[in-house]
């Protein structure tokens, strides 16, 4: 999942270094992650020039895929926690 959400703040932020700083990385950690990712998946994501970073076909896809998956993610999270905030069950105090 980290692979996921960096590769969405990239594009979220229009670039490695800005979403470097949203994220906390460095921007060569965040570099290797998405290297790293479009190597696993074997097909590039990104096309890099030097002033523009802009996604390719499968980008566009995957990135649309990845959105959901983590929008998924973040309401399984939710729920579960939901789950824990709330008291349940019998209280028994005994003096």
């Amino acid at each position: 999942f980290l692979s996921m959400k960096v590769f969405q703040r990239v594009v979220d932020e229009g670039g490695f270094a800005a979403a470097a700083r949203a994220l906390d990385m460095s921007p060569a950690a965040v570099t290797r992650t998405v290297a790293a990712l479009e190597e696993l998946l074997g097909a590039r994501l990104l096309q890099r020039t030097t002033r523009k970073l802009s996604l390719t076909d499968a980008g566009e896809a995957y990135l649309h895929r990845v959105r959901a998956i983590l929008h998924d993610v973040d309401d399984a999270e939710a729920a579960a926690a939901e789950h824990t905030r709330e008291l349940q069950g019998t209280l028994h105090v005994l003096a």
